[in-house]
C-alpha cells in the first residue's frame, strides 16, 4: 500500500467522473411528473407589503400553485432562527426570523416575496411577471456606518437596539489603556473589508419530493451539510422529527461556506411539492445567486496598535463594525466573532481591548466565507504591523521577528484566550523569505522600474483555527472483501474520495482500488455535521482512525478463532493478522469475507465486519508567511502580480497535491476580493449595481502569477494525526499580501493605505491624489 498511503501524491480518483461529464449535480437530476418553480423578489431595498394579488398569475398556462409569506404564515411552515452570541456564551443579541418568504415588509433588493410552482420554469417566470404587489417604499440604507446613526431607516421595527443586532466586546480595557499610556508609538489605522459573493461554479439549486402515501420528505440538496439541512428544515419549519426526512446530496460545484447554511428554497420546493403532490425544482440563476446568496466579508475596523521605542507590541485596541444585512443568516454570525477572537494572530500581545456591532442594513444577508472571520483577522493584523513598520521605521521582518511568538512557548494563550498548541513561525517566515529570493528584489524592482512600472513587495504571516465540533465515520466491509468509508463529513470539491481512501489504505492495509466512498445521503449516512472551517481532515480523520481501530479490534477476535489462538497473542500489521512469533497469518480481507459465512463464526460475534468511530473537534492552527511582488502600471493603475510565495504549516499531510491545489485554490479568490470582486449597491435606493459578471469582477487564469508553494509542517498536538486544516489558508494570507505589496509600491508617492479591492480605478485614482498632493 506504499504508493496509495499517507503522504503520496494522488491524483483525485473523483476527477475521472468529473471531467468525462458523469458528476451528478442538482441540475443533471429530474424526478417523474417534476414542477419547476421560480421566485418573484423584491425591487425595493426596503418597503412595506401592503397587499400582494396573485388571481391573474394563478390563472396562466401550466400554474401549479403560488406561494406567498401569508400562506407560510396560515400553515405554520417555518420560519427559520439564527444562532446568535448568546448560544456560545456571548451577549444576546436580536433573534430576527428567517421568514420563507417575505412577511410584513421587504428588507433589501432581491428579498423573495412569492414562489411561484408550473409545468415549466419558463411558465413560472411568465406568471411571476403577473403578480401584483402594493409597496410602500420606505427610506433605505446600505451602510453600516450610517445606519447605526440617530434617526437612522430601522430595518427591524421589533429590535430593541436601533439596526445594531448584537454587541461584542473582548479584553481588559483598563490594562490596555495603561499600555497606550506608556507607549513610545501609537499607529491608528481604519481598515474596510469589501463585502464579496462565493459565486462557486454551481449555483445553488433544490427539489423537493413529498411523498403523502407515508407523509415523507425527500430533498435534494446542494449544501455542505446534508444532516444539519435535514435538522433545521425538520425541526423549525416543517416540525417533523428527521425520521421523516431524508437529504440527499450528490456532487456539489463548490460553497466555500456559502452552502453550509439553509436557504428558503430548501423548504420552499418541500412545501411546494406537498401542495401539488409532485416533485418540484427550484435552480438558482446567477444574478439571483448574487442577489441572494449569503456575501461575505463587509466589516470596517478602525485600530490602534500601542508599541515601545523598540517596536516591541504593548497593547493593541479595535472598535468593528459587521454588516449582516437585511436579516442574519443561520451561521451570520460566526465572522464577526471569529475576526476579534483571532486578531492578535502570531504576535505577543499582552493586552487588547476590542469593541464591536454587528449591524442590520437593507442588503442581502451576510454568512460565512472561505475563512469566515480568519481572514479579517488577518488582514486587521497585518496591516496594522506593516503601518506600524512603516511608521517607526523599523523594518518589516525584523519587527515581525521581535513580536512573534516563539515556538519554545508553545502552547501559548492569546489576549483573547485562543491557545495555539504549535508552530515556529520564525522559521517558517525564514524558509519563505529564502524561497522568495528577498536579496535579489532590488535588481527585479530596478527592472521594473526602467519599463515604467513601479514595483512593490509584501510580506505576512497568518494563523487560522479550524477544526470545529465533532464528527463520526463507519466502515463496512462486504461479503466480497471490499471496504466502504460512511463518511459524516461532505466533500464538495475537496477530494475527501481520494484523501480518506488512502487513510484507510495505510491503516488497515487493502488495497486502495477496493475502498468505495459513500457519503451525503442521511439515508446511508446515520449522523455528521459536514464540511466547513476546514475540519475534515483533522475530525473526520480523526474518526475515522477510531473507525480502523475498532474494526482491527473486532476482526482480531475473529481472526484469534480462526487461527486457534489468543487474541492477545496476535498483532495486526500492513493488512494481515499474525501468531506472535510464528509464521502463520491471515489478511484482514479474508477475516472480513468469513466474517459473513454461518459455519465460520463463533457464537455471539454477530454478522459481518463493520465499525463505527467518532473524533471531537479540537482546534487546530495552520499557518504561514506570503510573499508578494507585483508591478504598477502608473498610467492606468493595473496591477499585476509577477511573483507569489508562501510556505504553510498545515501538520501531517495526507496528499500533498490535494493541499498545494487547496492553498492555490484559496490564493486565487484572495487575490480577488484584493484586487477585483465587490459586491456594490447604490447608496440612496438599495439597488444591487454588481448584479452580474459584467459588474462583478471574477478572478480569471491570466490575474494568476506562478506561484512557489512549500511547507515548513510541525505536527498539531490537538489531535492524533498531528493534521491542521488546509482548506482556507491561501485565502486568509493572500488579501494583506497584495495590499501590503500595493502600498510598497505606491509608498514613495506618499500613498499610506488603499482600500480592497484595488481596482484600476481606485489606483489610478490613488496615484493622482498623491501626485496632486
Amino acid at each position: 500500500m506504499a504508493g496509495f498511503g499517507i503522504g503520496q501524491p494522488i491524483r483525485r480518483v473523483e476527477d475521472k467522473r468529473f471531467l468525462t461529464g458523469h458528476g451528478t449535480y442538482i441540475e443533471d437530476i429530474n424526478l417523474p411528473r417534476q414542477a419547476h418553480a421560480v421566485n418573484l423578489l423584491s425591487p425595493h431595498a426596503h418597503a412595506k407589503i401592503n397587499r400582494i394579488d396573485k388571481s391573474k398569475a394563478e390563472k396562466a398556462p401550466g400554474v401549479l400553485c403560488i406561494l406567498t409569506g401569508a400562506d407560510a404564515g396560515a400553515e405554520k411552515v417555518g420560519p427559520m432562527f439564527p444562532l446568535m452570541p448568546e448560544d456560545m456564551g456571548g451577549p444576546p443579541g436580536f433573534r430576527a426570523p428567517r421568514f420563507l418568504l417575505a412577511t410584513g415588509k421587504v428588507r433589501y433588493v432581491g428579498e423573495r416575496v412569492a414562489f411561484v410552482v408550473a409545468e415549466t420554469q419558463e411558465q413560472a417566470r411568465d406568471a411571476a411577471e403577473l403578480i401584483e404587489v402594493d409597496y410602500t417604499p420606505l427610506p433605505a440604507v446600505t451602510s453600516m456606518e450610517d445606519a447605526i446613526k440617530d434617526g437612522a431607516p430601522k430595518i427591524w421595527d421589533e429590535c430593541p437596539t436601533g439596526n445594531v443586532v448584537f454587541p461584542i466586546m473582548m479584553g481588559n480595557k483598563e490594562a490596555t489603556d495603561a499600555a497606550f499610556a506608556k507607549a513610545a508609538h501609537k499607529v491608528t489605522l481604519r481598515l474596510v473589508n469589501n463585502r464579496i459573493s462565493a459565486n462557486s461554479m454551481e449555483t445553488r439549486g433544490y427539489i423537493g419530493d413529498y411523498s403523502a402515501a407515508d407523509d415523507f420528505y425527500t430533498l435534494y440538496t446542494a449544501t455542505q451539510n446534508p444532516h444539519g439541512a435535514r435538522g433545521t428544515l425538520a425541526g423549525q419549519v416543517f416540525h417533523v422529527p428527521e425520521s421523516q426526512m431524508r437529504v440527499i446530496a450528490k456532487d456539489v460545484g463548490g460553497g466555500f461556506g456559502m452552502k453550509g447554511d439553509v436557504y428558503p428554497e430548501e423548504a420552499l420546493v418541500l412545501w411546494a411539492s406537498k401542495k401539488i403532490a409532485r416533485p418540484v425544482k427550484w435552480i438558482s440563476s446567477r444574478t439571483e445567486g448574487l442577489l441572494n446568496d449569503t456575501h461575505g466579508r463587509d466589516q470596517i475596523v478602525t485600530g490602534e496598535i500601542a508599541l515601545d521605542k523598540d517596536g516591541t507590541i504593548l497593547g493593541l485596541r479595535a472598535h468593528s463594525l459587521t454588516n449582516l444585512g437585511g436579516n442574519v443568516s443561520g451561521a451570520g454570525v460566526i465572522p464577526s466573532l471569529s475576526a476579534l477572537q483571532m486578531a492578535p494572530q502570531v504576535y505577543r500581545t499582552p493586552t487588547v481591548f476590542f469593541t464591536g456591532q454587528a449591524v442590520f442594513t437593507n442588503t442581502a444577508p451576510m454568512g460565512p466565507y472561505r475563512g469566515a472571520g480568519r481572514p479579517e483577522a488577518t488582514y486587521f493584523m497585518e496591516r496594522m504591523i506593516e503601518h506600524a513598520a512603516r511608521v517607526t521605521g523599523i523594518d518589516r521582518v525584523e519587527i515581525r521577528r521581535r513580536n512573534f511568538i516563539p515556538a519554545s512557548a508553545m502552547p501559548f494563550t492569546t489576549a483573547t484566550g485562543v491557545t495555539y498548541d504549535s508552530g515556529d513561525f520564525v522559521a517558517t517566515m525564514d524558509q519563505t523569505i529564502a524561497k522568495a529570493d528577498w536579496n535579489g528584489y532590488a535588481a527585479r524592482k530596478a527592472a521594473s522600474e526602467k519599463k515604467g512600472k513601479l514595483r512593490g513587495r509584501g510580506l505576512i504571516y497568518y494563523v487560522e483555527t479550524c477544526a470545529i465540533f465533532n464528527d463520526r465515520m463507519e466502515l463496512r466491509f462486504d461479503p466480497s472483501g471490499s471496504v466502504t468509508i460512511v463518511a459524516g463529513t461532505f466533500s464538495h470539491g475537496q477530494g475527501h474520495a481520494t484523501t480518506f481512501a488512502q487513510m484507510a489504505s495505510e491503516w488497515l492495509g487493502v488495497p486502495f482500488e477496493s475502498i468505495r466512498f459513500v457519503q451525503g445521503d442521511t439515508n446511508q449516512v446515520s449522523f455528521g455535521r459536514g464540511t466547513y472551517g476546514s475540519r475534515t481532515s483533522a475530525v473526520g480523520g480523526g474518526a475515522l482512525k477510531a473507525a480502523s481501530a475498532n474494526l482491527i479490534e473486532k476482526a482480531k477476535s475473529l481472526a484469534s478463532h480462526l487461527m486457534e489462538a489468543s487474541p492477545a497473542d496476535i498483532q495486526f500489521e500492513n493488512g494481515r493478522f499474525t501468531i506472535v512469533g510464528t509464521d502463520k497469518s491471515m489478511a484482514l480481507v479474508d477475516v472480513a469475507k468469513a466474517a459473513y459465512a454461518p459455519m465460520m463464526l463463533p457464537p455471539g460475534f454477530g454478522l459481518g465486519l463493520e465499525a463505527s468511530g467518532a473524533a471531537d473537534g479540537v482546534p487546530n492552527f495552520p499557518n504561514g508567511c506570503h510573499i508578494c511582488e507585483l508591478e504598477v502600471d502608473p498610467d492606468t493603475g493595473t496591477v499585476t502580480i509577477d511573483r507569489y510565495t508562501v510556505v504553510d504549516d498545515v501538520g501531517m499531510v495526507i496528499n500533498p497535491l490535494i493541499v498545494e491545489g487547496q492553498i492555490v485554490g484559496g490564493l486565487a479568490q484572495g487575490f480577488g476580493q484584493a484586487l477585483l470582486e465587490n459586491i456594490e449597491y447604490d447608496a440612496e435606493s438599495g439597488q444591487l449595481l454588481s448584479g452580474s459578471f459584467m459588474d462583478y469582477t471574477m478572478p480569471r487564469a491570466d490575474d494568476q502569477p506562478d506561484f512557489s508553494c512549500g511547507f515548513n509542517n510541525v505536527p498539531c498536538k490537538t489531535n492524533a494525526l498531528g493534521i491542521k486544516g488546509a482548506g482556507e489558508a491561501g485565502s486568509v494570507g493572500a488579501p494583506p499580501a497584495v495590499i501590503n505589496a500595493l502600498v510598497d509600491a505606491l509608498g514613495p508617492l506618499g500613498v499610506k493605505t488603499i482600500d480592497m479591492p484595488a481596482t484600476p480605478k481606485r489606483v489610478w485614482e490613488t496615484i493622482q491624489a498623491a501626485r496632486g498632493a
